[in-house]
C-alpha cells in the first residue's frame, strides 16, 4: 500500500512515496512536460513519476526492442540535431528533422513526437538512451507512470 503527499519543491514539484513495507519512503520528482522529464533524467532523479500524454510517449520509448532502438536512435538525432539547429521559425533544417525522423514515426509511431521533444530539451538522443538503460518502471496506471533507477 502506498499514500501520496504532494511537497511543492523550490525549483519543481515533488512527491513523497511512502510505501508500507520493507521500502523507505522515497521522494518521486513528478514531470508533466518533456523539459521537466528531461531535467529529472539528467539530474540523476532516484524516481521520476510522469502524469498525462509524455506517459503515454515513454511507455511507448521502454517497450521498443533494442533492434528497433538501434534504428530509431540514429534517426532521431539527425531530427533533434536539425531542429535544435534551426531558428525560431522552423525553416528547412526543421523540416529536414522532421523528415528524418519517418523512420523513427515507423516504430515508435505516436511517441516520436515526445522522444523528440525530450531529446530538443535534452539536447541530443543520451537522454533517451539512459531512459531506456537506466530506468525501469515500477508502477503503473491510467494516470502516471513511475520510474525507478536500475
Amino acid at each position: 500500500m502506498m499514500w501520496y503527499c504532494p511537497i511543492q519543491g523550490t525549483n519543481s514539484r515533488l512527491l513523497l512515496v511512502i510505501f508500507c513495507g520493507k521500502e523507505e519512503p522515497q521522494m518521486a520528482r513528478v514531470c508533466r512536460t518533456a523539459k521537466e522529464f528531461a531535467e529529472a533524467v539528467k539530474d540523476n532523479e532516484e524516481y521520476i513519476t510522469i502524469e498525462g500524454d509524455l506517459k503515454n510517449g515513454v511507455l511507448r520509448i521502454k517497450a521498443t526492442g533494442k533492434i528497433a532502438w538501434g534504428v530509431c536512435v540514429a534517426s532521431l538525432a539527425v531530427a533533434i540535431t536539425a531542429i535544435a539547429v534551426s531558428p525560431v521559425g522552423g525553416g528547412a533544417p526543421a523540416g529536414a528533422g522532421l523528415v528524418m525522423a519517418a523512420p523513427a514515426a515507423a516504430t515508435l509511431g505516436a511517441a516520436v513526437v515526445p522522444a523528440v521533444t525530450i531529446g530538443v530539451c535534452a539536447g541530443g538522443v543520451g537522454v533517451l538512451n539512459t531512459l531506456r538503460d537506466k530506468y525501469k518502471i515500477i508502477e503503473k496506471n491510467d494516470k502516471y507512470i513511475t520510474l525507478k533507477r536500475k
